[in-house]
């Protein structure tokens, strides 16, 4: 998966069109003490040491094996759990979390506000691609063995929810200076790594952790996770019936799992579209022009593109916000129809009837097909895309930066999130650190505001970046995970893959 050293835990390009390899698995089983859960995954972990964890499809592997602080679900709520309460202050700049004094590790070492501290200092200072996720956190105390305190530097409304994923993951700090911790994880979570029967890299065993807290989260004796990071080995599995859950790394495949007798659930967690980077005309003058960038948006077919691209799975767009924010529109979705005249308008009104050239990279892992698509429709209102490829260099070119645009498929994430992702004028999909006052005082509104200022100023953010076309957006692909007949699975809003908890067998 495409990743950089920045925040970059949306980023699904990889995990949607996966490379190769593939992994043995075995069906669901009867060990004895309950059933067996064998899962697939696109990509395997670079280490199990939480400090250095992501999240997305890789969440299986750390779920296994440690707790959160606090829990995600798929009504998009979020609940207790090593944290049993939590409160701000009234500036929201100090939150203090209570911490489970029931639970130990399954070294035996128990769980305190101590542990919690050092497990977020070093998430913080680690080497996990998502550890910007707590830069807002300057200080983190633990005033007795059930409190931690942690210090903002400002208000920073997604912090709850970083606390649900990698960031609030907690291992047993007596595994800390083990030299073996990439390999050899300790937590309090609902499994325990079984390492004789584990391949690093292919396939992942995990037996019940016996003395868990919360038995009535464990469904499963025994967990597997094989990593198939070619769609076709997974397809092949799935109708071999050597899994019982999956991710489905491509639409194309959609029908053939169904036919294979398992059930297919659906969210639409990501968008694909061109990111318009250069809106200061830095690189690309024509982008500091808005026409310029509305004209994109209108020579685009995006029903067209979902039809060819995806066989209609999803929904045309031309929103970066998901639909489960305050901030969707649904009428902002009809703002650039598919209209090459009004883009050849657009163009001349800016000064270009001639049209322009840019510059955006390439990768072999998107379709030759999307290529294609891509240049013939700015081609058709006049507008040149030069093709360059930078291989391995894909991600880190592109966010250097080196092209005022690129295409992508990246995840809706909750508000502060996607303005911490593609907004603001630090996130790591804004590579030129482009700034608008008036998007300036909208991000201050939703930093510092209450709930309904929030939603307010996300309607009127996303109208206006709508507006000013910041993206140009395709479409929503309909992302999907499926289970056999002997399985079931509720997806979350927040994440491609379901938690664990919400993998449970049927009946």
């Amino acid at each position: 998966m495409f990743r950089s050293k920045t925040k970059l835990i949306a980023v699904t390009l990889a995990s949607v069109l996966a490379l190769s390899g593939c992994a043995a698995s075995t069906g669901a089983e009867d060990d004895g003490d309950g059933a067996t859960l064998t899962l697939g995954a696109v990509s395997s972990p670079a280490t199990l040491d939480p400090s250095g964890s992501k999240w997305g499809s890789s969440a299986p592997f750390y779920q296994a094996v440690f707790d959160t602080l606090l829990l995600a679900t798929p009504e998009g709520t979020i609940e207790p759990w090593l944290a049993t309460d939590w409160a701000y202050d009234k500036d929201n700049t100090e939150l203090t979390l209570t911490i489970r004094d029931d639970v130990t590790f399954t070294d035996d070492s128990r769980l305190t506000a101590d542990v919690v501290v050092q497990n977020l200092e070093r998430f913080r200072d680690g080497t996990s691609p998502n550890a910007g996720d707590l830069s807002s956190v300057v200080s983190i105390e633990a005033p007795d063995d059930t409190t931690v305190v942690l210090g903002l530097d400002a208000p920073n409304p997604a912090l709850l929810n970083y606390l649900t994923r990698d960031a609030g993951l907690v291992g047993s700090a007596e595994n800390f200076d083990n030299p073996s911790i990439a390999t050899e994880p300790i937590g309090s979570g609902p499994y325990v790594l079984d390492a004789s029967a584990t391949v690093t890299g292919t396939s992942y065993a995990y037996e019940a952790n016996p003395d868990y807290w919360n038995p009535d989260a464990q469904h499963y004796g025994a967990i597997t996770i094989n990593v198939f990071t070619d769609p076709t080995s997974a397809l092949n599995a799935i109708k071999a019936g050597d899994a019982n859950g999956m991710k489905v790394a491509s639409n194309d495949y959609r029908t053939e799992v169904e036919g294979a007798g398992w059930t297919v659930h659906e969210h639409q967690l990501e968008f694909q579209g061109v990111l318009l980077f250069d809106r200061g005309g830095d690189m690309a003058p024509e982008l500091a022009d808005v026409r310029v960038r509305q004209a994109i948006n209108h020579a685009f077919d995006k029903e067209a593109l979902l039809s060819a691209l995806q066989s209609d799975h999803g929904t045309p767009t031309t929103q970066v916000f998901p639909e489960t924010s305050p901030g969707f529109d649904q009428a902002l979705d009809e703002r650039y129809p598919y209209d090459p005249e009004k883009a050849k308008e657009l163009l001349a009104e800016a000064g270009y009837p001639d049209g322009f050239t840019i510059s955006m990279p390439s990768t072999s892992l998107v379709a030759p097909a999307t290529w294609t698509l891509l240049t013939q429709q700015l081609a058709d209102v006049g507008i040149t895309v030069e093709l360059t490829d930078p291989g391995n260099n894909f991600l880190s070119e592109m966010l250097a930066p080196k092209y005022p645009a690129a295409l992508m498929i990246l995840e809706q994430n909750p508000d502060w999130q996607l303005i911490q992702f593609m907004i603001s004028p630090t996130a790591p999909f804004n590579p030129f650190g482009f700034q608008d006052p008036e998007v300036d005082e909208y991000l201050q509104e939703i930093q510092t505001g209450d709930d309904d200022e929030r939603a307010d100023a996300a309607r009127e953010l996303n109208e206006y970046i709508v507006e000013q076309a910041w993206f140009a957006p395709w479409f929503r692909l309909q992302g999907a995970f499926a289970t056999d007949a002997n399985t079931t699975a509720e997806l979350l809003p927040t994440n491609s893959y379901p938690a664990l908890y919400d993998i449970v067998p049927v009946g």
